[in-house]
This record gives structure tokens, sequence and C-alpha cells, in this order.
């Protein structure tokens, strides 16, 4: 039978629908008077926070879900206008309307559509409501509940609202993470995609972060070029998840770069904090940005702004902006807090500071606060004490106290790693029965790195050991001995070569090296099939660390590149050549690998630190291999000129190191590929370089010195610590005549000590030294360990190149190896007599 239009049943459920619709009509039209001007445009007229007030607390009855949403919104606007951030925060908090929007919040939550209940959950917590207070938590809950529905622009936002929280392990997080992997192929908003990929980083496979880089490269070229915020959360996604993808990087710097002059300190300093992490090195970036600081240093009288400038520029700042930067923070120091203190002292470290003054009143400053800090600051504090070679008894008691009680309890492997180191450094290191026991409990958890570190505190207290009456040495011996057992273990266990390779980056030392590297280079050989173009470069790098030369791994390398080079980035190519250089290794198709590799770098040479370049040159002479375009672009004014600047901001060590391998380089071009006509241009630095005296010879030296006397028939036949054209050092010198016959040095010799003069007649003459026609001028080198491989006696790159200028200059070269010298076969006086007999007058092979 057919229904009646007007039946009850009918009539009763368009009355609820009438209800619900009026109900809805209620909240979203309010009747206010004809004329009357809209709440919203009200409050979007407010000048400040007490207007606004004065609005809610007049309207608070009739107010609406989304006009809550939007007070919130103002007032927020509102705070970020000011400084005094927290004070102004807090006053806002506590006023008597705040807690009227607060309540309803919580009564109209549910109606608030899903970007005002995300807006009003963000700016809630700018206002620093706790996030276990009630509201916060609905907040979250009602969202929770709508996650699905949520537009990327929405889902962004409210990650960050967790990720404030701390909730990046949470599995809401986890659902967030999956929503952003089940949508990414239609996601097109970088912005929102760069926020979701900081907040769900630790949530990531690798799989997953690969696919979140791809996607991120092909969104790139639809920001605009100002787009500095989604740059900097780009970068540090990559640090999050520990991967220096230098395309994303470079491109994310060039962004920075062409906004340099709209960045502030605080955005300046989180970049250089990242590439700090990601070892990205850009000097571009840090000339440019140290301009810039150093154009803030009179703007900032506040401890907390101009601590922040001292840490950023105060590592890469010049003499004169150190000491003005030192000045002003030792007048301030007395308003330093804790952490501003140990910021200080941390970039002092970098700096290489001496100011005695400033390092004693930043240690007070740490002094009175040490029971503050953790104990990975504590670890902070020790390193950058030991190194500004700062002394005082009464502080270290104390740190080693408080270390030591912070040992006792702590149950957590890194907490107890950083520990042992921590009291490891202090002076005279000592640790007792307690604490030996409290490493043997964890070491079935520890990496590798951990193990290193344990294993080079142990080393160090053995070494102090006979200062303490308790006898712990035996004790110590055995904990290293379970140190390599656990180490070994642990080796034998990988089947995952990226898994390994992470563990083994920051690797070294003597404990590594001489118990665990063996293991280390079997497994990797047992994995070799895994070595591919992401992990080639990370491997290449550990290799040359190692001096150990292993031909099956260096050959896979050289063929992973081979085949696939148009993966591998440019940048990379740096430490794939490394180990090559290093070991003196020539691969299969050398002249195909180096010619690849170099091909690859051409069109990025502009974008490389000069430093970079200088290094790589150097490499490649070292190998034999001289490219022109690459020599072309080290040995140019303009280059030399950026160089220049860059060795105005790099610590003293890594200058010297810089100035000095550009000075080999000059040297090996000069000699080898003397076409080139690049000129010779150190000798004031060789000078300065030489200018002590160099003629002074240890006990061993004068031992061999008196013996080749003895040999060549007079000290008068024989030079000590001579220095050859192009400043090559050797050991000893002697001429023999055609007849073998060792000739007495007259005016030809290069007196023992003195600079030689740089004039030539050719190649292999030293005009002033001619030799009579049938000479022979013999360089004798004695050759450490150092020169050669760690497992083989295969001589490593700069010995090797050594002999080779060494024989253009027109030596006839003999290198003895400390195996043979200090061999049973030489252990007696005459046996080395004979030896060195047979090496100089014998068949002439060297």
């Amino acid at each position: 039978m057919k229904k009646h239009l007007f039946s009850p049943d009918s009539l009763f459920t368009d009355m609820l629908r009438l209800r619900a619709i009026c109900s809805f009509s209620w909240r979203v039209l309010r009747f206010r008077p004809f004329g009357c001007e809209p709440l919203i445009s009200q409050m979007d007229k407010c000048t400040n926070e007490e207007q606004l007030f004065d609005l809610i607390e007049e309207n608070k009855a009739i107010i609406s879900e989304e006009e809550v949403g939007c007070a919130f919104n103002i007032l927020w606007q509102f705070q970020k206008q000011k400084t005094g951030l927290l004070k102004s925060v807090e006053y806002i908090r506590n006023h008597p309307q705040f807690l009227t929007l607060y309540h309803l919040t919580t009564n109209k939550m549910e109606f608030m559509n899903d970007d005002n209940l995300v807006n009003v959950l963000y700016q809630i917590q700018q206002f620093a409501v706790e996030s276990h207070d009630p509201l916060v938590e609905a907040l979250v809950t009602e969202a929770w509940r709508r996650l699905e529905r949520f537009d990327m622009n929405v889902l962004a936002k409210f990650s960050t609202c967790l990720a404030d929280q701390h909730l990046h392990f949470s599995p809401l997080m986890g659902k967030i993470a999956d929503i952003v992997s089940r949508n990414l192929e239609t996601i097109q908003d970088l912005r929102s995609l760069s926020v979701l990929m900081v907040s769900i980083s630790s949530l990531t496979s690798q799989r997953f972060q690969e696919q979140l880089v791809k996607k991120t490269e092909l969104l790139f070229d639809t920001i605009d070029s100002s787009q500095v915020n989604i740059a900097r959360r780009i970068v540090q996604f990559l640090r999050n998840i520990k991967y220096s993808y230098y395309p994303l990087l470079e491109r994310c710097n060039k962004v920075f770069l062409s906004n340099v002059n709209d960045l502030d300190l605080d955005f300046i300093s989180k970049i250089f904090s990242l590439y700090h992490s990601l070892q990205f090195h850009n000097f571009e970036f840090i000339l440019i940005t140290k301009k810039r600081l150093t154009e803030m240093i009179p703007l900032f009288d506040q401890p907390a702004t101009f601590v922040k400038l001292f840490v950023v520029l105060g590592p890469v700042a010049g003499p004169e902006e150190k000491k003005q930067l030192e000045s002003t923070i030792l007048l301030m120091s007395e308003e330093l807090t804790s952490q501003q203190a140990l910021a200080v002292i941390g970039a002092m470290e970098e700096m290489e500071s001496r100011n005695l003054r400033l390092i004693k009143k930043i240690a007070s400053i740490l002094h009175k606060n040490l029971e503050n800090y953790k104990p990975v600051e504590l670890l902070k504090i020790t390193q950058a004490l030991i190194v500004l070679h700062f002394q005082s008894k009464e502080f270290f008691v104390k740190l080693r106290e408080l270390l030591l009680s912070y040992l006792k309890v702590s149950v957590k492997t890194s907490e107890i790693s950083i520990l042992v180191c921590a009291i490891s450094k202090l002076p005279s290191p000592h640790l007792d029965e307690v604490g030996i026991s409290r490493i043997e409990a964890i070491l079935p958890q520890c990496d590798l790195n951990d193990l290193n570190s344990f294993a080079t505190s142990v080393l160090r207290w053995i070494h102090y050991g006979h200062v303490y009456p308790d006898n712990t040495t035996g004790k110590q011996l055995k904990l290293l001995q379970k140190l390599d057992h656990y180490g070994h273990q642990r080796l034998q266990k990988y089947n995952n070569l990226n898994s390994l390779c992470e563990e083994l980056k920051s690797l070294k030392g003597d404990w590594f090296s001489e118990s665990l590297l063996e293991e280390t280079v079997a497994t990797l050989q047992r994995l070799v099939d895994e070595i591919n173009y992401t992990n080639v470069a990370g491997i290449a790098y550990f290799i040359s660390r190692t001096n150990y030369l292993n031909t099956l791994l260096l050959d896979k390398i050289a063929s992973v590149v081979l085949q696939q080079i148009e993966k591998i980035h440019p940048f990379a190519i740096f430490a794939i050549i490394l180990p090559f250089s290093t070991l003196n290794y020539d691969p299969p198709q050398r002249d195909e690998f180096f010619g690849t590799c170099i091909q690859h770098l051409n069109s990025y040479l502009s974008l490389l630190d000069p430093l970079r370049i200088v290094f790589l040159g150097f490499f490649l002479a070292t190998l034999e291999y001289f490219p022109e375009d690459l020599l072309k672009t080290i040995f140019n004014i303009k280059f030399l000129s950026r160089l220049d600047s860059q060795l105005e901001i790099l610590y003293s060590t890594l200058n010297r190191k810089v100035q000095f391998r550009l000075m080999e380089l000059n040297r090996a071009v000069c000699l080898e590929c003397p076409e080139y006509q690049i000129p010779w241009f150190h000798d004031r630095f060789c000078q300065q370089l030489y200018n002590k005296d160099i003629g002074s010879l240890n006990g061993a030296q004068q031992q061999i010195y008196k013996m080749l006397a003895e040999v060549l028939g007079g000290t008068n036949c024989v030079k000590a610590s001579v220095l050859t054209p192009y400043y090559h050092p050797i050991d000893f010198e002697c001429i023999l005549d055609k007849r073998k016959k060792p000739l007495p040095y007259g005016s030809h010799n290069i007196t023992s000590g003195k600079l030689p003069e740089m004039h030539w007649e050719s190649n292999t003459q030293i005009v002033g030294s001619r030799l009579p026609p049938g000479a022979e001028r013999i360089a004798l080198e004695f050759l450490d360990l150092r020169a050669f491989c760690r497992n083989i006696p295969h001589l490593k790159g700069k010995s090797a190149m050594k002999k080779r200028h060494l024989e253009i200059l027109g030596y006839r070269v003999i290198q003895i190896p400390h195996l043979e010298w200090n061999s049973m076969a030489l252990s007696t006086k005459n046996a080395r007599m004979d030896y060195l007999r047979e090496r100089i007058f014998g068949d002439g092979k060297s």
C-alpha cells in the first residue's frame, strides 16, 4: 500500500530534521541587530590584546566556533610581533578572557571545521598550554577521529602539533606517516609535504625516505625561490634521516644564497647547525653569511642573542671580529646562564681561543652550574677545557666526582659511553672497579662505536695506571679482551652492508686498527656484492682511513663507478679517489676509471669548495694523473684568491694542511708536467716552513749517520737532513763518481741545515752543484711504517711520489724499509754495514 504523504512517521522525521537545521542555523547565523558589524570584522580591527579581550567579554554568550578560532589566531599574530615573547605569552595565558576562550573551545570543538580545529590546537600550544592539559588532549582526540579526512595542509599542521608535544614515535604519528605514504603520488604542495617529512622522519623506512626525496626533487621547481622555510625543512629532514643527499642540499643552498639578506640570526644559526650535522660544507654560503653576521655585531646587546651570534660567527670570524666578539662576551659574562656559558665554551673550542681571561670567566660559570648539566654536556665541557688548556685542580676534581656519580646510576648504553669517555679525558684519568663493572654489564648491547669508545678510554687508563695504588690495570686488560670479543662477534653477525657502513663512518683509533680491522675487511669482502652507487663513496672513504690495501674491494669500487657513474653525485668523487691515492693502487682500466671520475666532476668544479679542489688535485698527482682542466682551474689567480678567502675562515691546523697540499701539488706539476708551464711560487712558504735547523738528528739517525760515514770513508762524504730543490727533505745524501767511489763534499755541497738556492740549469742538474762526468747523487731514505700499507709492504702514494720526484731531480733513490732495517737479519752492526754497502755500491737497484 502506498504511504501517505502526511503520515505521523513522516511528520515526526521532518520535525527532527527541522530541529537540526534550526540548531545549525542558530549556531551559524546568530541573531544580531540589523546593521551590526560582524564580530570577526570587529576582531580584525583590534590593535592589541585588550581590545580583543573586551570584545570577547561583551560577546561571549553568542560567540561562534569560527569566531573562537579567529580570536586565537589574532592573539597569536599580536604575540609574533613582540619581543620578550615568554613574558607576554604568560600574561595572555593567565588573562580571564583567555580562560573564556578556553571554555568556549571545549564546548564548541565538535562543531569546528577541520582547519579551525587544528589551528586552535596549534595556537593554544603556542601559548604554552601543557600537552597534558584536558583541552589539548580533547583537541588531539577530536583531530585523531577526523584524521583520514584531513587535507594535506591540515594534516601537516596537526603533525607539527604532535611534534611539539614530542610525540614523534606515537601511534598517531605513525598513522599520519601511513596516510602520507598512501597519498604520496597525489601530493602536489611541497610546503605541506616538507612539514610532514620533518614530523614523520623518525618513522620512515629507507625505501619510504627514498620515495620522499624523489618526490621532493620533482616538486622543488614548483616553489618560489624565496621559500626559504621550505628549503630549511628539506635540509632538516635530510639531517633527521642522516642522509647527505647533495642534489637537494645544493638546490636548498641556492635558495638560501639568493635570499641571504632576508635571513635573520636564528635562521642562519639553524642552517649552520644542520649543515654541520650533514657534513655539508659550502664555502660560498659561509663567506656570504659571515659578512651578514659581522654586520649584526653592533645590533645585539642582550646575552641571549649575542651568545647565538658568538656561537655562529666565532668559528668563521677573522682575527679582528674574534677579538670584538670575545671582548663583548666578556662584558656580558656576569649575565650568562649555564646553557649560554656552555654554548660559549663550545664556540671558543672551535675558535681555538687563547683569551685566558675569558676562558677563566666562562669556566667559573660552568663550575658553579656543573650539577645542572647532563652527561653529554659534561663531555662537551671536558673536551673544550682540555683543548683550551684550562688548568684548575678544584674544577676537574669536582667534575670527576660528578661524572662518577652519574656513572654509578646510569643504565643507558649511550649515556655510560659518554660518561666513560669524559672521565678518560680528564687529567690523569682513572676508573675504579665499580666503573669497570658498569661497562662490562652493558657490553652485549653495544655497537661498534660504543665498543671503540670504551676501548679508547681503557687504553688511556692503562697508560696512566701506574699512578694509582689500587692496581686495576689487570681488570682493565681483561675488559679490553672482552671488548675484542664483542667487537668480533658483532662484525660476524652483519649481513647487511648499509647497516655496517653506518657504524663504520666514525670508527678510528688504535684499538680498532689493531683488533678489529682484519675482521672488518673480511666482513666487507663477504658483503662485496652489495657495494653500489649509494654506498660506494662511504666504503671508499673508510678504506682510505684504514691504510689497508685490499685489491678485491678497490677493484669492486672502480667497477661500480664505471658501471653506475651517472647515479653517483659528482661531490662523491673526492671520497672515491682517495683510497687509490692514499694506497698507491691502480685499478684495472686505470685511465678509464680516473678519466670517468674527472669528466663527471668537471661541470661541478665551480661549485666545489676551493680546498676540496686542491686536495683532489693533490690526490690525483700522487697517482701520476694530471688532468689539464683541473690544473688550469687551480693555478688561476681568481681561484687562488677564492682559496685565500677560505683559508681565513679555516681553523689553523686545516689552514696549514691546505697550504701544504697546494705546495705539494705545485711541486708535482712543475716536476712532472713542465709542458703545462705552471710557475713555482712557493719559495717563501717553504722557507718559512723549513726555517728551523733541519740538520739536527735524533739518536737513531746519528747512529745511521756514523755507519754511513764508515761505509763511505768519512763524515765529509755524507750529508744528513738535506733539502733538495723544490724542498723535498731527504735523510741522507752522498755522491759516487763514475767508478762508484764516494766523493767528499766541496763547493758543490748544499750545506746541512741551510735552505737551497732555487736556480735550475735543467730538470736534473742544479746550478752550483754540478757533478763530475759520470758521477751520481744518491738519496737514502729510511722509511717508517707510515710509508707503507698496514697489511703489506706496499709503498703508499706520497712516498711513491717523492721517489719519482727525487729521480727527476737526478738522484738515485735508495729507500730502506723499517722492517728490513729492524729485522733479525740486520740485528748486528756488521750486518747493517754490509747491507748499506750492498745498497750503495751493489748493482745499483733501489
